[in-house]
Protein backbone atom coordinates (compact mmCIF):
# COMPACT_ATOMS: atom_id res chain seq x y z
CA UNK A 1 0.00 0.00 0.00
CA UNK A 2 1.31 3.12 -1.01
CA UNK A 3 0.95 6.57 1.34
CA UNK A 4 -0.16 9.16 -0.57
CA UNK A 5 2.67 12.25 -1.07
CA UNK A 6 0.82 14.82 0.83
CA UNK A 7 0.52 12.71 3.89
CA UNK A 8 3.96 12.05 3.63
CA UNK A 9 4.91 15.42 3.61
CA UNK A 10 2.68 16.44 6.50
CA UNK A 11 4.28 13.51 8.51
CA UNK A 12 7.45 15.23 8.10
CA UNK A 13 6.86 18.72 8.90
CA UNK A 14 5.70 17.05 12.42
CA UNK A 15 8.57 15.46 12.87
CA UNK A 16 10.80 17.93 12.46
CA UNK A 17 8.77 20.40 14.60
CA UNK A 18 8.74 18.28 17.54
CA UNK A 19 12.65 17.88 17.31
CA UNK A 20 12.97 21.00 17.58
CA UNK A 21 10.86 21.64 20.30
CA UNK A 22 12.66 18.57 21.70
CA UNK A 23 16.15 20.65 21.44
CA UNK A 24 14.68 23.06 23.14
CA UNK A 25 13.65 21.69 25.96
CA UNK A 26 16.54 20.14 26.60
CA UNK A 27 19.10 23.81 27.11
CA UNK A 28 17.12 25.87 29.64
CA UNK A 29 18.44 29.34 29.10
CA UNK A 30 21.34 30.57 32.07
CA UNK A 31 20.62 31.83 34.72
CA UNK A 32 20.92 35.66 36.32
CA UNK A 33 24.18 36.26 37.87
CA UNK A 34 23.96 35.53 41.90
CA UNK A 35 22.50 38.30 44.30
CA UNK A 36 25.34 39.65 46.37
CA UNK A 37 25.15 42.41 49.21
CA UNK A 38 27.59 45.56 48.80
CA UNK A 39 28.51 48.24 50.73
CA UNK A 40 31.05 51.00 50.66
CA UNK A 41 33.45 50.94 53.42
CA UNK A 42 32.97 53.40 56.71
CA UNK A 43 35.32 56.66 56.89
CA UNK A 44 35.60 57.15 60.19
CA UNK A 45 38.39 58.66 62.63
CA UNK A 46 39.76 55.96 65.13
CA UNK A 47 42.70 55.62 67.61
CA UNK A 48 44.35 51.94 68.01
CA UNK A 49 43.97 50.42 71.26
CA UNK A 50 45.94 47.20 72.80
CA UNK A 51 43.75 45.00 75.12
CA UNK A 52 45.10 43.47 77.79
CA UNK A 53 43.96 41.21 81.14
CA UNK A 54 45.02 42.17 84.12
CA UNK A 55 43.68 42.25 88.16
CA UNK A 56 42.72 44.70 90.95
CA UNK A 57 45.77 44.85 93.69
CA UNK A 58 44.89 46.92 96.99
CA UNK A 59 46.82 50.78 97.05
CA UNK A 60 47.44 49.76 101.11
CA UNK A 61 47.30 46.04 102.43
CA UNK A 62 48.59 45.72 105.81
CA UNK A 63 48.10 42.76 108.22
CA UNK A 64 47.10 43.37 111.79
CA UNK A 65 49.89 41.76 114.38
CA UNK A 66 49.48 42.63 118.33
CA UNK A 67 52.58 44.69 119.48
CA UNK A 68 52.36 43.53 123.09
CA UNK A 69 51.49 39.92 124.12
CA UNK A 70 48.20 39.07 126.35
CA UNK A 71 44.64 37.52 126.18
CA UNK A 72 42.39 38.97 123.60
CA UNK A 73 39.96 40.65 125.78
CA UNK A 74 37.72 41.85 122.92
CA UNK A 75 36.67 42.42 118.78
CA UNK A 76 35.03 45.50 118.12
CA UNK A 77 34.17 44.74 114.46
CA UNK A 78 32.01 42.40 112.12
CA UNK A 79 34.04 40.58 109.75
CA UNK A 80 34.15 41.88 106.21
CA UNK A 81 33.21 45.40 107.47
CA UNK A 82 34.65 48.71 105.88
CA UNK A 83 36.77 50.55 108.87
CA UNK A 84 38.33 54.04 109.07
CA UNK A 85 41.63 55.02 110.09
CA UNK A 86 42.13 54.75 113.65
CA UNK A 87 38.85 53.03 114.51
CA UNK A 88 39.47 50.16 117.04
CA UNK A 89 39.69 46.99 116.25
CA UNK A 90 40.87 44.73 118.90
CA UNK A 91 41.67 44.66 122.30
CA UNK A 92 44.50 42.84 124.17
CA UNK A 93 43.76 42.50 128.25
CA UNK A 94 45.42 45.82 129.67
CA UNK A 95 45.58 45.06 133.38
CA UNK A 96 49.55 43.90 133.14
CA UNK A 97 50.26 46.89 131.43
CA UNK A 98 48.14 49.34 133.53
CA UNK A 99 49.88 48.02 136.44
CA UNK A 100 53.42 48.54 134.36
CA UNK A 101 52.56 52.15 133.93
CA UNK A 102 51.45 52.91 137.68
CA UNK A 103 54.60 51.42 138.36
CA UNK A 104 56.23 53.77 136.07
CA UNK A 105 54.35 57.02 137.67
CA UNK A 106 55.59 55.88 140.99
CA UNK A 107 59.41 55.38 139.95
CA UNK A 108 59.46 58.89 138.22
CA UNK A 109 58.16 61.05 140.99
CA UNK A 110 60.47 59.50 143.22
CA UNK A 111 63.08 60.49 140.50
CA UNK A 112 61.72 63.84 140.65
CA UNK A 113 61.56 63.96 144.28
CA UNK A 114 65.48 62.75 144.50
CA UNK A 115 66.64 65.79 142.23
CA UNK A 116 64.59 68.11 143.91
CA UNK A 117 66.70 67.10 147.17
CA UNK A 118 70.02 67.01 144.73
CA UNK A 119 69.52 70.58 143.45
CA UNK A 120 68.70 71.96 147.29
CA UNK A 121 71.94 70.10 148.40
CA UNK A 122 74.15 71.43 145.74
CA UNK A 123 72.19 75.18 146.36
CA UNK A 124 73.16 75.04 149.96
CA UNK A 125 77.13 74.23 149.03
CA UNK A 126 77.34 76.83 146.96
CA UNK A 127 76.22 79.23 149.05
CA UNK A 128 78.92 78.14 152.13
CA UNK A 129 82.07 76.99 149.76
CA UNK A 130 82.99 80.28 149.62
CA UNK A 131 82.80 80.79 153.42
CA UNK A 132 85.38 77.85 153.58
CA UNK A 133 82.80 75.91 155.95
CA UNK A 134 82.23 73.32 152.80
CA UNK A 135 85.08 71.74 151.32
CA UNK A 136 85.24 71.61 147.45
CA UNK A 137 85.34 67.90 148.04
CA UNK A 138 81.69 67.68 149.11
CA UNK A 139 80.73 70.46 146.55
CA UNK A 140 81.65 68.06 144.00
CA UNK A 141 80.15 64.95 145.84
CA UNK A 142 76.96 67.06 145.62
CA UNK A 143 77.30 68.08 142.18
CA UNK A 144 77.28 64.61 141.20
CA UNK A 145 74.61 63.57 143.18
CA UNK A 146 72.21 66.53 141.59
CA UNK A 147 73.49 64.82 137.95
CA UNK A 148 73.25 61.44 138.98
CA UNK A 149 69.41 62.78 140.28
CA UNK A 150 68.99 63.96 136.23
CA UNK A 151 69.66 61.09 134.45
CA UNK A 152 67.48 58.66 136.76
CA UNK A 153 64.87 61.40 136.30
CA UNK A 154 65.54 60.84 132.26
CA UNK A 155 65.61 56.99 132.70
CA UNK A 156 62.36 56.96 134.29
CA UNK A 157 60.59 59.57 132.27
CA UNK A 158 61.47 57.16 128.97
CA UNK A 159 60.29 54.23 131.17
CA UNK A 160 57.12 55.52 131.38
CA UNK A 161 56.65 55.81 128.01
CA UNK A 162 57.71 52.57 127.56
CA UNK A 163 55.24 51.38 129.57
CA UNK A 164 52.30 53.52 128.31
CA UNK A 165 53.21 52.78 124.87
CA UNK A 166 52.68 49.37 126.29
CA UNK A 167 49.38 50.17 127.21
CA UNK A 168 48.67 51.90 124.19
CA UNK A 169 49.24 48.81 121.99
CA UNK A 170 46.83 47.53 123.40
CA UNK A 171 44.61 48.79 121.48
CA UNK A 172 44.55 47.72 118.21
CA UNK A 173 43.19 50.51 115.95
CA UNK A 174 43.34 50.57 111.64
CA UNK A 175 46.15 52.33 110.15
CA UNK A 176 43.98 53.09 107.11
CA UNK A 177 40.70 53.25 105.28
CA UNK A 178 39.80 50.46 103.93
CA UNK A 179 37.71 46.78 104.14
CA UNK A 180 38.80 44.54 106.91
CA UNK A 181 38.88 40.51 106.28
CA UNK A 182 37.84 38.38 108.73
CA UNK A 183 39.37 37.65 111.96
CA UNK A 184 41.97 35.18 112.87
CA UNK A 185 42.00 34.44 116.73
CA UNK A 186 38.57 34.17 118.70
CA UNK A 187 38.58 36.06 122.22
CA UNK A 188 40.36 34.90 124.88
CA UNK A 189 43.28 33.08 122.93
CA UNK A 190 46.64 34.24 123.76
CA UNK A 191 48.20 36.27 121.50
CA UNK A 192 52.12 36.66 121.00
CA UNK A 193 52.90 40.46 120.52
CA UNK A 194 56.93 42.21 119.13
CA UNK A 195 58.53 43.47 116.59
CA UNK A 196 59.97 40.65 114.97
CA UNK A 197 59.57 36.31 115.45
CA UNK A 198 56.38 34.99 115.42
CA UNK A 199 53.85 37.38 115.71
CA UNK A 200 50.44 36.42 115.87
CA UNK A 201 48.19 37.28 112.82
CA UNK A 202 44.86 38.98 113.62
CA UNK A 203 43.55 40.11 110.62
CA UNK A 204 43.99 42.55 107.19
CA UNK A 205 42.79 45.45 106.50
CA UNK A 206 43.32 46.45 102.44
CA UNK A 207 42.39 50.14 101.35
CA UNK A 208 39.44 50.60 98.60
CA UNK A 209 39.32 53.59 97.04
CA UNK A 210 41.50 54.65 95.22
CA UNK A 211 42.84 50.86 93.89
CA UNK A 212 45.35 49.70 91.64
CA UNK A 213 45.52 47.51 88.88
CA UNK A 214 48.05 45.52 87.39
CA UNK A 215 48.80 44.31 83.90
CA UNK A 216 51.59 43.04 81.85
CA UNK A 217 52.13 43.95 77.97
CA UNK A 218 54.41 42.03 75.56
CA UNK A 219 57.55 44.16 74.09
CA UNK A 220 55.69 45.22 70.51
CA UNK A 221 53.02 46.82 72.23
CA UNK A 222 54.96 48.29 74.81
CA UNK A 223 56.84 49.75 72.12
CA UNK A 224 53.96 50.97 70.58
CA UNK A 225 52.82 52.65 73.84
CA UNK A 226 56.12 54.42 74.57
CA UNK A 227 56.65 56.01 70.65
CA UNK A 228 53.27 57.15 71.13
CA UNK A 229 53.64 60.74 73.12
CA UNK A 230 57.33 59.93 74.51
CA UNK A 231 58.77 58.50 77.49
CA UNK A 232 56.60 59.32 80.39
CA UNK A 233 53.37 57.84 80.05
CA UNK A 234 52.07 58.63 83.86
CA UNK A 235 48.77 60.45 83.86
CA UNK A 236 47.57 58.71 80.22
CA UNK A 237 44.11 57.05 80.92
CA UNK A 238 43.20 53.28 80.32
CA UNK A 239 39.39 52.12 79.70
CA UNK A 240 38.36 49.01 82.15
CA UNK A 241 35.67 46.44 81.22
CA UNK A 242 34.63 44.04 83.86
CA UNK A 243 34.44 40.03 82.52
CA UNK A 244 30.20 40.67 82.26
CA UNK A 245 30.48 44.23 81.45
CA UNK A 246 30.17 45.13 77.51
CA UNK A 247 31.57 47.46 76.95
CA UNK A 248 34.58 49.47 78.56
CA UNK A 249 32.37 51.22 81.59
CA UNK A 250 35.31 52.58 83.63
CA UNK A 251 37.99 54.94 83.17
CA UNK A 252 41.82 55.37 85.27
CA UNK A 253 44.85 56.86 84.68
CA UNK A 254 48.71 55.50 84.48
CA UNK A 255 50.77 55.83 87.59
CA UNK A 256 53.47 53.34 86.80
CA UNK A 257 55.23 51.61 84.64
CA UNK A 258 58.27 49.10 85.79
CA UNK A 259 61.87 50.22 85.16
CA UNK A 260 62.66 46.74 83.62
CA UNK A 261 61.52 44.14 81.03
CA UNK A 262 61.12 40.66 82.54
CA UNK A 263 63.68 38.64 80.59
CA UNK A 264 61.92 34.96 81.30
CA UNK A 265 58.25 36.69 79.42
CA UNK A 266 59.58 39.60 77.52
CA UNK A 267 56.93 41.38 79.14
CA UNK A 268 57.14 44.58 81.48
CA UNK A 269 54.66 45.27 84.41
CA UNK A 270 52.01 48.77 84.61
CA UNK A 271 50.05 50.18 87.11
CA UNK A 272 47.21 52.08 86.36
CA UNK A 273 44.60 53.80 89.33
CA UNK A 274 41.06 53.77 89.37
CA UNK A 275 38.10 55.20 91.80
CA UNK A 276 36.18 52.84 93.21
CA UNK A 277 33.65 54.86 95.37
CA UNK A 278 30.93 51.98 95.34
CA UNK A 279 33.42 49.11 96.28
CA UNK A 280 32.46 46.55 93.21
CA UNK A 281 36.26 46.41 92.44
CA UNK A 282 38.20 44.02 94.67
CA UNK A 283 41.90 42.98 95.27
CA UNK A 284 42.58 40.08 93.19
CA UNK A 285 39.41 40.72 90.99
CA UNK A 286 40.50 39.82 86.95
CA UNK A 287 39.49 42.49 84.53
CA UNK A 288 40.58 43.55 80.92
CA UNK A 289 41.90 47.19 79.91
CA UNK A 290 42.42 49.15 77.19
CA UNK A 291 45.30 51.76 76.25
CA UNK A 292 45.85 54.11 73.15
CA UNK A 293 48.58 53.11 70.66
CA UNK A 294 48.69 55.85 68.30
CA UNK A 295 47.38 59.27 67.75
CA UNK A 296 43.18 59.52 66.35
CA UNK A 297 43.69 59.15 62.37
CA UNK A 298 41.24 58.52 59.43
CA UNK A 299 40.78 54.87 58.34
CA UNK A 300 38.60 52.83 56.65
CA UNK A 301 36.55 50.09 58.15
CA UNK A 302 34.29 46.96 56.71
CA UNK A 303 32.53 44.30 58.50
CA UNK A 304 34.97 41.80 59.97
CA UNK A 305 32.33 39.07 58.09
CA UNK A 306 33.20 40.61 54.65
CA UNK A 307 37.19 39.61 54.94
CA UNK A 308 38.25 36.51 53.35
CA UNK A 309 41.85 34.24 53.77
CA UNK A 310 43.57 33.07 51.27
CA UNK A 311 46.43 30.91 53.11
CA UNK A 312 48.14 33.43 54.39
CA UNK A 313 47.06 36.92 53.23
CA UNK A 314 43.66 38.44 53.66
CA UNK A 315 41.16 39.20 50.62
CA UNK A 316 37.82 41.74 50.33
CA UNK A 317 35.88 40.53 47.37
CA UNK A 318 34.78 43.86 45.43
CA UNK A 319 32.34 44.77 42.59
CA UNK A 320 33.17 47.15 39.55
CA UNK A 321 31.42 49.17 37.64
CA UNK A 322 30.49 46.00 35.33
CA UNK A 323 29.30 43.98 37.99
CA UNK A 324 32.60 41.73 37.78
CA UNK A 325 34.00 40.18 41.01
CA UNK A 326 37.80 41.32 41.88
CA UNK A 327 39.33 40.23 45.03
CA UNK A 328 41.69 42.82 46.95
CA UNK A 329 44.87 41.96 48.94
CA UNK A 330 44.86 44.12 52.45
CA UNK A 331 46.17 44.33 55.50
CA UNK A 332 44.08 44.37 58.33
CA UNK A 333 44.08 46.62 61.46
CA UNK A 334 42.18 45.86 64.76
CA UNK A 335 38.64 45.55 65.54
CA UNK A 336 36.76 48.86 66.08
CA UNK A 337 32.94 49.19 67.25
CA UNK A 338 32.21 46.06 65.61
CA UNK A 339 34.05 46.89 62.49
CA UNK A 340 37.60 45.93 61.22
CA UNK A 341 40.30 48.72 60.21
CA UNK A 342 41.50 48.26 56.90
CA UNK A 343 45.34 49.90 56.62
CA UNK A 344 46.18 49.11 53.47
CA UNK A 345 44.82 47.98 50.16
CA UNK A 346 41.17 49.35 49.80
CA UNK A 347 39.59 52.68 48.40
CA UNK A 348 36.61 54.83 49.89
CA UNK A 349 35.19 54.75 46.72
CA UNK A 350 35.84 50.81 46.12
CA UNK A 351 32.63 48.63 46.50
CA UNK A 352 32.99 45.41 48.52
CA UNK A 353 30.62 42.11 48.74
CA UNK A 354 29.47 41.96 52.79
CA UNK A 355 27.40 39.30 52.49
CA UNK A 356 27.24 36.29 49.83
CA UNK A 357 30.61 36.03 50.09
CA UNK A 358 30.23 31.92 48.96
CA UNK A 359 28.35 32.73 45.68
CA UNK A 360 31.01 35.53 44.57
CA UNK A 361 33.67 33.77 41.99
CA UNK A 362 36.56 35.67 40.90
CA UNK A 363 36.20 37.65 37.47
CA UNK A 364 32.04 36.36 37.65
CA UNK A 365 29.22 38.68 37.45
CA UNK A 366 27.28 39.08 40.19
CA UNK A 367 23.72 41.37 40.74
CA UNK A 368 24.97 43.72 43.53
CA UNK A 369 22.42 44.84 45.66
CA UNK A 370 22.99 47.85 48.41
CA UNK A 371 23.45 46.53 52.36
CA UNK A 372 19.81 47.36 54.01
CA UNK A 373 18.11 47.48 50.78
CA UNK A 374 14.59 46.95 51.30
CA UNK A 375 15.10 46.40 54.65
CA UNK A 376 15.39 48.94 57.94
CA UNK A 377 18.72 50.76 58.66
CA UNK A 378 21.19 48.25 60.22
CA UNK A 379 19.80 45.38 58.07
CA UNK A 380 22.50 42.55 58.53
CA UNK A 381 25.97 43.18 56.14
CA UNK A 382 25.32 47.20 56.77
CA UNK A 383 28.41 48.59 58.22
CA UNK A 384 28.08 48.84 61.69
CA UNK A 385 24.96 46.66 61.66
CA UNK A 386 25.84 42.95 63.82
CA UNK A 387 27.34 41.03 62.19
CA UNK A 388 25.53 38.48 59.21
CA UNK A 389 26.91 34.94 57.97
CA UNK A 390 27.76 34.99 54.86
CA UNK A 391 25.43 32.95 52.39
Amino acid sequence: MRIPAVLTASLAALLVTACGDAQKGGQPPAPPPPTVTVAKPVKKTITDRDEHVGRFAAAESVEIRARVSGYLDDIHFRDGQNVKKGELLFTVDRRTYQTAAEQAKADLNRAKARLENAVADLARSEKLIGSGNVSEQLYDQRLAAKRDAEAQLQSAEAQLRRAQLDLDFTELRSPVDGRIGDRRVSVGNLVTGGTAGSTTLLATVVSMDPIYFEFTVDEGSYLRFMRMTGADKRGMTVDLKLLDDRDYSARGTIDFIDNVVDPSSGTIRIRATFRNENGLFTPGMFAKVRVATSAPYEALLVPDTAVMSDQSRKVLMSVTPDNTVVPKLVELGPVQDGLRVIRSGLGPDDTIIVNGLLRARPGAKVTPQPAGAGGPPGAPGAPGAPPAAAK
